[in-house]
């Protein structure tokens, strides 16, 4: 590669340390003066698209010959058409080729199961099959606990990946829960995230600049909802999104994500669901994503009200909030299966172990006895001490912190009871 002379349309580069290619080179039409000494060299603006990953789809135009460092790669040389193969390699290609074919169009063979390094359920391929049918992947899973949502959700992830129906992705979880998702994604299906946290803000800020936004540095991201309901980072995102009567197509986001879906379901404590910090992140973020998976093994926390709310967060074309879902429209976004009522093995033996709950009897000595009765009066003192109702409800909680601390282990109720000490 080298800088001898212009590069040409289509051509592979790399200016300011990022590969690209040449999207058009136009020839500077400015004459040169007739009183200049020597001719000036002539000039090229080119316009120029970033390939690497964690600047996919940005463009900038240079100057050519004033742009230090910006070379270009040479074409590489065509096959010879007098050498052939030999014919079980011609037939192993040929193969890879028609198996590694995808098109959007054919939604009956799927990839993912076989390209993900998992041991797959039959269960598992439902959501990633009707996602593959539905033109707009709006699903509900909400699969009982221990039946592989996240690997459901990686199999569309990694399906839509496949057939270019998503590049942009997003992931929105627990924060407990981020590390988990990231290892998930890469070890099973092989597709890096990158967490945007505030120690990644910081290291952007380093090394990229102050005015590097974290949500458009990489096409994969993972956050947690506490961290994007902050005022910073919910400005930030906002940035990236199309403004106020801006057009929404197309779709900033193509895949989002959201695990623990409840969590973001708004209160519905009387006749109206009251939206949270949570309800609102998301409600700003789901307008400018094209498909959409929410995760929760408990998706109906006993109130209508919040229900409709949550379903209207996934598909405002089908649901409203405050109107009871149609059987049908629900049946047709809602992946639902409990344990008990998936069928055995072939060979007859149960999915899961049988769970057997039973008592266990503890034996407390006279000194683990005393220092209950000892807690006990003293939480007493407390309740009884409170002088309004919000400082009964926090000396509560507590109260009920150190109690569990106690049943714990007495090296973890003495750390805890010196810290509420000081």
């Amino acid at each position: 590669m080298g800088k001898t002379a212009v590069p040409e349309q289509g051509q592979l580069v790399e200016v300011r340390g990022r590969r690209c290619t040449v999207l058009n080179i136009e020839p500077a039409t400015i004459p040169s003066h007739p009183l200049q000494l020597r001719p000036v060299p002539p000039q090229h603006l080119v316009s120029l698209a970033v390939i690497e990953d964690d600047a996919a789809g940005q463009t900038l135009e240079v100057i050519w010959e004033l742009e230090n460092g910006a070379r270009f790669f040479e074409e590489r040389e065509l096959p010879r058409p007098h050498g052939f193969d030999a014919p079980e390699v011609l037939a192993a290609f040929l193969d890879a080729v028609r198996w590694g074919a995808v098109s959007k169009g054919d939604r009956t063979l799927i990839q993912s199961p076989f390209r993900s390094g998992i041991d797959i359920e039959d269960y598992q391929l439902d959501p990633v099959i009707r996602a593959v049918q539905m033109p707009r992947a709006n699903l509900l899973i909400a699969d009982d606990v221990g039946l592989g949502k996240t690997v459901e959700a990686g199999l569309v992830a990694q399906e839509f990946l496949l057939r270019q129906r998503a590049q942009r992705m997003l992931i929105v979880c627990p924060s407990a829960l981020q590390v988990q998702w990231q290892e998930q994604m890469r070890d099973k299906f092989g597709l890096d995230f990158r967490i945007v946290s505030r120690d990644l803000m910081g290291y952007l800020r380093r090394y990229r600049g102050l005015h590097v936004n974290p949500w458009s540095h990489y096409p994969r991201l993972i956050t947690s909802i506490d961290f994007l309901k902050r005022d910073r980072p919910l400005r930030l995102l906002r940035e990236t999104l199309p403004a106020e009567g801006e057009s929404l197509y197309p779709r900033r986001i193509d895949l989002l994500i959201v695990d623990e879906a409840h969590n973001i379901a708004p209160a519905a404590g009387g006749k109206y669901a009251v939206d949270s910090q949570r309800t609102a992140a998301i409600r700003a973020l789901v307008p400018h994503c094209e498909h959409k998976l929410f995760l929760t093994a408990t998706p109906h926390n006993g109130y209508p009200e919040s229900f409709t709310a949550l379903l209207e967060l996934l598909d405002s074309q089908r649901f409203a909030r405050e109107v009871p879902p149609d059987p049908k429209q629900l049946q047709l976004i809602m992946v639902r299966r409990l344990k008990r009522e998936l069928p055995p093995h072939w060979d007859g033996t149960p999915r899961f172990p049988e769970r057997r709950l039973g008592a266990i009897a503890v034996d407390y000595d006279e000194q683990e006895r005393e220092a209950n009765r000892k807690l006990n009066a003293y939480t007493r003192l407390r309740r009884e001490g409170a002088n309004s109702r919000l400082e009964q409800t926090a000396t509560e909680f507590v109260l009920k912190l150190l109690k569990k601390r106690l049943f714990s282990s007495p090296q973890a109720f003495l750390t805890t009871l010196q810290k509420h000490l000081h």
